[in-house]
Formats: C-alpha cells, sequence, structure tokens
C-alpha cells in the first residue's frame, strides 16, 4: 500500500515537473526589439505623402513580398526598413528623374495584425493598436476562459530573422505579427 502511494505521488511530481519543462523565459532580444526602431513587413500599410503631389499621396499595403508599388518608380522594397528608411529610398527614386526635390514623409498608417489562440474565448487575428499589451489583446478577444493561466503568457515574434518564444508577463507589451499563446492552468 505504502509502495502504490510512494509511486503515485512520484507520478504527480513527475507530470507537474514535465510540464515545466516547456518553460521558456524571453530572452534578452525579446524586450530589447520593443526600444527599436519599427520594421515594416507583410501586412502593414504606409502613408505615403508627397508635397505637391497629390496623384502620389496615398496608402500603400506592404504585399506578402515585402516590397510596395508606389506610381512612376514601381516596386520599392519595404520589408525589414524603418519607415525614415523607405523614405530616403523613395526620395531618391523620385529624385532619379521624375522630381526636382521631392519633399515626402512615409508613416504607418495601420499594423500589420497580431493573432491569440488557446485559452480565451474567441481566438483569431486581431488589429495591432499601438502601446497594446498582453493584458488588452486577451480583453480584444474576448477575455479568458475559465480554465486559463492569467499570470503570463507565450508570446512567438520575429527578431532579426529568426522566430523566438518566450514567457511575459500580461503586463508586458506586444509587437504587431505577435501570436500570443494563453496557456490552460493545471489547478
Amino acid at each position: 500500500m505504502m509502495r502504490k502511494a510512494a509511486l503515485s505521488v512520484f507520478g504527480m511530481v513527475l507530470a507537474i515537473t514535465a510540464g515545466c519543462a516547456s518553460y521558456r523565459p524571453a530572452p534578452p532580444a525579446f524586450h530589447a526589439v520593443l526600444n527599436k526602431p519599427y520594421h515594416l513587413d507583410s501586412g502593414d500599410v504606409v502613408r505615403l505623402t508627397v508635397f505637391e503631389q497629390a496623384e502620389l499621396t496615398n496608402a500603400y499595403p506592404v504585399d506578402k513580398a515585402g516590397y510596395i508599388s508606389v506610381p512612376l518608380i514601381g516596386t520599392v522594397p519595404a520589408r525589414g526598413r524603418t519607415a525614415n528608411q523607405l523614405e530616403g529610398e523613395i526620395a531618391d527614386r523620385l529624385r532619379d528623374g521624375y522630381l526636382r526635390d521631392p519633399d515626402i514623409t512615409v508613416s504607418v498608417e495601420q499594423y500589420r495584425p497580431f493573432f491569440i489562440m488557446g485559452e480565451v474565448t474567441q481566438g483569431g487575428q486581431y488589429s495591432y493598436v499601438p502601446g497594446m499589451t498582453v493584458q488588452k489583446a486577451v480583453a480584444i478577444a474576448g477575455g479568458y476562459t475559465p480554465r486559463a493561466e492569467q499570470e503570463n503568457v507565450d508570446i512567438t515574434r520575429e527578431i532579426g530573422g529568426r522566430v523566438v518564444t518566450g514567457r511575459v508577463n500580461i503586463s508586458d507589451p506586444i509587437l504587431p505579427g505577435d501570436t500570443l499563446y494563453i496557456r490552460e492552468r493545471w489547478f
């Protein structure tokens, strides 16, 4: 009888520690990317404003290949660039035979969506709003289910061309393109 009880306790301890084996704290780069300039990617929409050129001033989506298509100059690579870098590239191309001294600005009009799944009422794809935290994202997804782990979540994000997953608190900010996974609690 004692042996069965000991084996039962050992089995429970093993099951609990197996659940802990998947824990991955967020690496330092995970939070460092929050303080860097925003880099464009597929799904973003940029607003190009060209002073005194109404036909060029418009919103341009970044396509799945990472380009925007601008009249006169064609496709311009946007993926991985900041709005300022894209602004410089477009100005250089317009200066090359189209406009004498182009005065332009590029800003992000719409960010790519974030994704949320797991123990939330309605998982899926949602629009990103600057300053969004995990807690706000969960609220947008209809809140937690009764079985949800509510202290921290796993976030998968692309950092420097690599996909990285880390566990963060619910008060941490999220970025466009992040995938949030709300785990099920054990007790």
